[in-house]
């Protein structure tokens, strides 16, 4: 993994996604999905590559003859009932305490789920969380990002974005923001990032005067 293409930069903050980036929830995710699959008769091979989209895209692409509204009303309380081992992914919980009041969560869950899983998983909440009730276009628009950069009170262009997923990645770019790749669900090859490592306990975020800095964890 390289992330020579950030070590010479600066940032005015991070923008972290939550489920795959900071919080493992990938059981949970499955498990819910599956069940209104089923449920739905949908089969579940359709399910496949849906991985940062918002739920509500994801019944559109694969569904589009179900009524939105109950479809999403199912998932989302099946998404909210299931916390078994939803956990802090590595370096999540030391990156978000690396960068106070300098960064921010978009993800592309309600904000009950977003609370939910972030408690589950015992990570510090940010300041500013963006999440899908928040945005009238989700991932892959730029709009979650573009929003948090807003109520950091930065520029989105001085913005480093952590991605796990490649619809989150092309909201990023599209937003102007730099972006760090994580393999954590997504093979490096599919992630059009700056830089790109396994997960975060390979990074350091070095707050340095007015502006933050990334370093290896073996620097």
């Amino acid at each position: 993994m390289d992330i020579s293409g950030l070590t010479d930069r600066t940032f005015d903050a991070v923008i972290f996604d939550n489920d795959g980036t900071l919080t493992d929830s990938t059981d949970a995710v499955v498990r819910s999905w599956m069940t209104w699959a089923d449920e739905h008769g949908v089969p579940r091979e359709r399910l496949a590559g849906m991985h940062g989209i918002p739920a509500e895209g994801i019944i559109a692409r694969v569904a589009p003859h179900l009524e939105g509204g109950p479809a999403l009303e199912r998932i989302t309380q099946l998404e909210v009932e299931d916390s078994d081992g939803i956990a802090a992914l590595p370096g999540a919980v030391a990156a978000i305490e690396a960068l106070p009041g300098r960064c921010a969560i978009a993800t592309s869950a309600t904000a009950e789920l977003a609370h939910m899983r972030l408690a589950a998983a015992g990570l510090p909440e940010p300041t500013v969380l963006v999440t899908f009730d928040d945005v009238e276009h989700g991932k892959p628009a730029p709009d979650p990002f573009l929003l948090a950069a807003q109520r950091l009170g930065v520029d989105p262009t001085r913005c480093l974005v952590v991605e796990d997923a490649p619809l989150g990645v092309a909201g990023a770019r599209a937003a102007g923001c730099a972006v760090l790749g994580l393999t954590t669900t997504t093979p490096a090859d599919e992630l059009d990032a700056d830089a790109i490592v396994e997960t975060l306990a390979d990074v350091r975020f070095v707050v340095d005067g007015d502006v933050i800095r990334v370093t290896s964890a073996e620097a």
